[in-house]
């Protein structure tokens, strides 16, 4: 396991196990038998902190016109993925996984009773992400994952005029490069975000 530290964006990364089960947020959904997924596949989860802080994680599994009217079909025989004539089975060589992080009231919707705690560079920097490649039940470990580029931007307050009196507020961003050769499409890309003592703070998959 190798575990890095990004100073840019502050979370630590652990490219151990290949990507998981994730709804695609983008996977338009023709009948019930076909799934486009035009534009990759999008993925999204809450997690929380054990300090109560609570925020979301959303992101896109894409490669160059890969994705391009590739769709999944299912019927009385199985599962096939097809673009136009072409039966596709394995992923290509390589992926692009991008997502970004930011802090989320715990119970969106409802007035909250307490001061609200945000999410801060320090407590990301303590978030450790393992990947892994799930199948079945059988999760293996995603590997040569590298990073490509992070960020973080403030997020600006609605109201403008108090900026100087609330709380500072942050999204972070990654992008990453996942080999992906000779791995099924019916494989999930998982990730797992953990804290420094080894509890799950959010688990999201990416899969078709």
């Amino acid at each position: 396991m190798r575990t890095l530290q990004y100073q840019t964006a502050g979370l630590a990364i652990l490219f151990l196990l290949q990507l998981a089960p994730a709804a695609s947020a983008s996977q338009s959904r023709r009948d019930k038998n076909i799934w486009n997924y035009d534009g990759g596949v999008f993925f999204a989860t809450d997690g929380s902190l054990p300090n109560g802080v609570c925020f979301r994680v959303s992101g896109n599994l894409d490669a160059p016109g890969f994705f391009l009217n590739l769709k999944r079909i299912n019927d009385e025989k199985g599962t096939l993925f097809r673009r136009g004539t072409e039966t596709v089975t394995h992923f290509p060589e390589g992926l692009f996984l991008s997502f970004d992080i930011h802090d989320q009231p715990c119970t969106p919707g409802l007035q909250e009773t307490a001061a609200r705690t945000y999410l801060t560079p320090e407590m990301i920097g303590t978030l450790r992400v393992s990947f892994y490649w799930k199948r079945g039940v059988d999760l293996r470990p995603a590997k040569n994952i590298t990073q490509l580029h992070s960020a973080v931007e403030p997020i600006a307050p609605y109201a403008a005029s108090l900026a100087s009196e609330l709380p500072k507020r942050f999204e972070w961003s990654y992008q990453l490069a996942v080999p992906s050769k000779d791995v099924p499409l019916t494989d999930s890309l998982v990730m797992v975000f953990r804290t420094e003592d080894g509890r799950i703070a959010a688990r999201v998959a990416a899969r078709l």
